[in-house]
């Protein structure tokens, strides 16, 4: 599992190696079933602090992502369709607010905005 840590983000560890954990879920790399490292392991891996990893798999079994079995470890949980759903349209809402901000700052109209989102709609 590749997870990178950068020193030089404004995020915190724990949420760096969570969403990338969720992303490894979300497009797929991650199956369900598949074992996670032990939080002791990708402390070791990612050379820091065990505390730090336990927060991101808390936080990753609260979501719905990962299913945590005592003694057996940590797995990807079930997809659950209308929370993927969920998921998915967070991210998109995410990328869609950055495309307003840039065409507001560029001058482009709402409308033409609208127009380049039904054309790459349409696209395959």
């Amino acid at each position: 599992m590749d997870i990178i840590i950068s020193n030089s983000s404004g995020k915190p560890i724990y949420e760096q190696v969570e969403s990338q954990i969720k992303n490894l879920i979300i497009t797929g790399a991650l199956h369900e079933g598949d074992a996670l490292p032990s939080m002791r392991l990708l402390a070791k891996e990612l050379r820091i602090s065990v505390i730090t990893t336990k927060r991101a798999y808390e936080d990753l079994e609260r979501d719905g992502f990962i299913e945590s079995v005592p003694g057996k470890g940590s797995f990807v949980a079930a997809k659950n369709p209308d929370f993927l759903r969920e998921e998915h349209m967070r991210i998109a809402e995410k990328h869609l607010k950055e495309a307003v901000d840039l065409a507001k700052i560029s001058g482009v109209t709402m409308r033409e905005l609208c127009e380049i989102i039904e054309m790459l709609y349409e696209e395959e």
